[in-house]
C-alpha cells in the first residue's frame, strides 16, 4: 500500500471490508462469553434491554479495537500470508477511512453502554479498548515474547463486561470468568504462533517460538494448559457451579491436554493448527457448559460470590 493511498479515498470500498476489520469471528466468541457472564450474574433472566444493548455496545467497542489493530498492523499484515488480504493491508480501506470507522464505532459503543447500561461497563470497555488496541498492538506485541501473557488480560474481559452490565459491580464471579480466559489465552495463541512461526520471524515480531524456540513454547503450552484446567474447576469449588459443569470442564480440559501432549511429542505436523482450532471449540463449549449448568442445575451461589 503506497503512502499516498493511505490518505486518499479507496475506490469501490465495501461494507464487507469494514466488517472484516471488526474480526467478526473473534467478536462473536467474545459476545458468547459476555452473554454467559450476564446470565451467571443473576439467578433470574437477564432483562432484554441489557441483553440487547449491552452486547451491542460491547460488540461495537470490540470491533473498534479490532479495526484499530488492522490500522496499526497494516504493514506487518501485508507481509504475512495469514493477514495479507486484510482490507487496510490491501489498500481497500485507507488509513483515514479506517480511523473514522474506528472512532465512530468506538464512540457509539461507549455512549450506548454509558447511557443505556451503566458507566462502569462503559469505562471497563474503554480500558479494554486502550489495552488491546493501543498497549498490546502498538507496544507489547513488538516489545516482548510475553506479549500474549500480558496482553491477554485485555482480551479476557468480556465475561466481566456482561457481569457488570447486570450487576453494576465488579464481583468475584466475574473476575473468575476473566481468569479462565486469561489462563486460556497463552496456549491458544502460542499454538497459532508455532504454526506461523516463519511469518512472525519474517516481520520481526518476538513471539515466544521466535525468541525461545518451538520446543520451549510447546512445553509452556503444556504447563499453561495444566494451569488452565486447574483454574476452570474453581467455579465448582467455590459453589458457583454444579457437577455438570465440573464434569464438562474436566472432559474438555482432557481434550486440551491431549492436544498439548501431541504438540509436545512433535510427530504430528498438523498439531499446532489442530491445537489452535480445538482451543476455540474448547472455550465455546466451556462457557456453554457454565450456562447450561447455571439454569439446569441451579445452586445458591450469590453469597459465595460476595464472600470471595
Amino acid at each position: 500500500m503506497s503512502e499516498a493511498n493511505s490518505y486518499t479515498l479507496a475506490p469501490n470500498i465495501s461494507w464487507r471490508d469494514y466488517l472484516e476489520m471488526c474480526k467478526p469471528k473473534v467478536v462473536l466468541l467474545m459476545l458468547l462469553c459476555s452473554i454467559v457472564g450476564m446470565f451467571l450474574a443473576t439467578p433470574e433472566m437477564v432483562p432484554w434491554d441489557i441483553l440487547v444493548f449491552g452486547n451491542l455496545g460491547i460488540a461495537l467497542v470490540a470491533g473498534s479495537a479490532a479495526a484499530l489493530n488492522h490500522l496499526l498492523d497494516s504493514k506487518i499484515d501485508a507481509d504475512m500470508a495469514r493477514t495479507r488480504s486484510r482490507p487496510v493491508a490491501q489498500g481497500r480501506v485507507t488509513n483515514v477511512q479506517g480511523a473514522v470507522f474506528v472512532a465512530v464505532t468506538g464512540i457509539l459503543g461507549f455512549v450506548l453502554l454509558y447511557a443505556l447500561i451503566n458507566p462502569l461497563t462503559a469505562w471497563l470497555n474503554l480500558a479494554s479498548w486502550v489495552g488491546y488496541g493501543v498497549i498490546y498492538t502498538a507496544y507489547l506485541k513488538r516489545a516482548t515474547p510475553q506479549n500474549i501473557v500480558i496482553g491477554g488480560l485485555f482480551g479476557a474481559a468480556p465475561p466481566l463486561f456482561g457481569w457488570t452490565a447486570v450487576t453494576n459491580s465488579i464481583d468475584g464471579g466475574g473476575l473468575l470468568l476473566v481468569l479462565i480466559i486469561f489462563a486460556w489465552t497463552p496456549p491458544h495463541f502460542w499454538a497459532l504462533a508455532i504454526d506461523r512461526v516463519d511469518e512472525y520471524r519474517k516481520v520481526d515480531i518476538p513471539m515466544l517460538p521466535v525468541t525461545h524456540g518451538e520446543e520451549y513454547t510447546k512445553l509452556h503450552i503444556l504447563l499453561y494448559t495444566i494451569v488452565m484446567i486447574l483454574v476452570t474447576i474453581l467455579p465448582y469449588l467455590i459453589g458457583m457451579s454444579n457437577l455438570f459443569y465440573l464434569v464438562s470442564a474436566l472432559a474438555l480440559g482432557g481434550g486440551f491436554l491431549y492436544w498439548s501432549l501431541v504438540l509436545l511429542k512433535g510427530t504430528n505436523r498438523r498439531a499446532p493448527r489442530e491445537t489452535f482450532r480445538y482451543s476455540i471449540v474448547y472455550l465455546m463449549l466451556l462457557f456453554v457448559a457454565l450456562l447450561i449448568d447455571h439454569y439446569a442445575f441451579p445452586v445458591d451461589y450469590i453469597m459465595h460470590l460476595k464472600s470471595i
